[in-house]
């Protein structure tokens, strides 16, 4: 359960970085991140950080970018929970006798799902306070 709340802490601390380089008004550059296999969570995220990750500079411009990002990150957590809620159905039935496995699938569909809740937070957030800001 700890290892959970360390992911999630650390993940937090890497947007609170972000956050922090882009109040400095530096260049449009983010710091490096860490890819999800780093802490130990796969599938759902590792597609989303890794893109994010791949160059190192934000580009504004790119809004379809930023869309097909968002939008393969949500599938692949949708599809995390699916294979989830798949194996703990076959558990149920007696089809499966791999409960650990599901019990792992479903801590990584939460953990995904949790991470995902705080990037929405966070961008939300973003948002709102760029619409704040005096013309």
């Amino acid at each position: 359960m700890s290892s959970i709340v360390q992911v999630q802490q650390e993940l937090l601390g890497r947007m609170d970085q972000i956050k922090q380089a882009a109040s400095a008004g530096g260049p449009a550059t983010a710091p490096a991140i860490a890819p999800a296999s780093h802490f130990g969570v796969d599938g759902a995220l590792n597609l989303g950080l890794e893109r994010a990750a791949g160059t190192g500079s934000v580009d504004v411009g790119n809004q379809e970018g930023f869309r097909t990002a968002f939008e393969d990150v949500f599938k692949a957590v949708d599809a995390q929970q699916h294979k989830a809620s798949a194996m703990a159905e076959a558990v149920d039935s007696g089809a499966s006798d791999d409960l650990v496995g599901a019990m792992v699938e479903s801590q990584k569909a939460s953990v995904a799902f949790s991470a995902l809740m705080q990037v929405r937070n966070k961008v939300t957030g973003a948002f709102e306070e760029v619409m704040r800001m005096p013309l």
